[in-house]
């Protein structure tokens, strides 16, 4: 019986489940940042763009239960996309001598920590919608829960960048030491990159991005292309097939 008509071995087989698992909650956890930021940036536009304290109102109490549920949200699915990578990361290392996943994962740590900056940015900003409702009593107290928050965040901020650095240097000291692994012919590799997915995800990027630039007032854009830059980017996410 010729290689290439034998079947795979176990270890492939499960390899091959690790590595879909982990996309498939990679996928999960990007949908989650992308529809929180670009819902949250949205409910905030809208706010400011009312034209009375009673129309900014429900905005205001919309942008804060979207900022409440957005951060459980995001550390959850975060939390299950880095399991499910460790979990395969592990067992490349025990199946081929070497982690074939997790080259880009410092890049990808950094994008997502400024993500959750953005999102923190945007919930530091829901006290000023309640001032403009003119519910001074709840925008202050509020405010001072954002403050306490600040300092957690900042904290946690530079625990992260410490924790990545030396994150960085054991992967650069452990690609030094090891010559790198001839590989295993069994080795699925990581699956099928789909260039629909690819350009589907950029243009929901680009539709976070434009929002937030609405955002910081670097443009004006009409409330109707608000919307359709929402649409584009909840659609974007939610239809990606990887």
């Amino acid at each position: 019986m010729l290689l290439t008509e034998m079947a795979p071995p176990p270890g492939a087989q499960e390899m091959a489940g690790l590595r879909a698992r982990a996309r498939a909650a990679r996928r999960g956890a990007l949908v989650a940042l992308t529809a929180s930021i670009a819902l949250l940036t949205t409910a905030q536009l809208l706010a400011d763009r009312a034209a009375t304290r009673e129309q900014t109102l429900p905005l205001a109490v919309l942008s804060l239960a979207l900022f409440v549920a957005a951060l459980p949200a995001m550390a959850i699915t975060q939390y299950a996309w880095g399991a499910r990578a460790r979990r395969v990361r592990h067992r490349e290392r025990e199946l081929y001598a070497t982690a074939r996943s997790g080259r880009a994962r410092p890049l990808t740590r950094l994008a997502v920590a400024g993500c959750w900056a953005v999102t923190l940015l945007l919930g530091w900003t829901v006290p000023h919608l309640f001032r403009a409702a003119a519910r001074y009593s709840l925008a202050d107290g509020l405010s001072w829960a954002a403050e306490a928050m600040s300092v957690i965040s900042v904290s946690a901020g530079v625990l992260f960048l410490l924790w990545w650095a030396r994150d960085v240097v054991g992967m650069l000291a452990r690609a030094l030491r090891s010559g790198g692994s001839p590989g295993d012919p069994w080795d699925p590799g990581a699956g099928p990159r789909h260039k629909e997915g690819a350009a589907l995800w950029t243009g929901a990027a680009v539709a976070v991005a434009a929002l937030l630039g609405a955002r910081a007032h670097l443009w004006e854009p009409a409330t109707g292309v608000i919307y359709a830059l929402l649409t584009a980017a909840l659609v974007c996410g939610v239809v990606t097939d990887e």
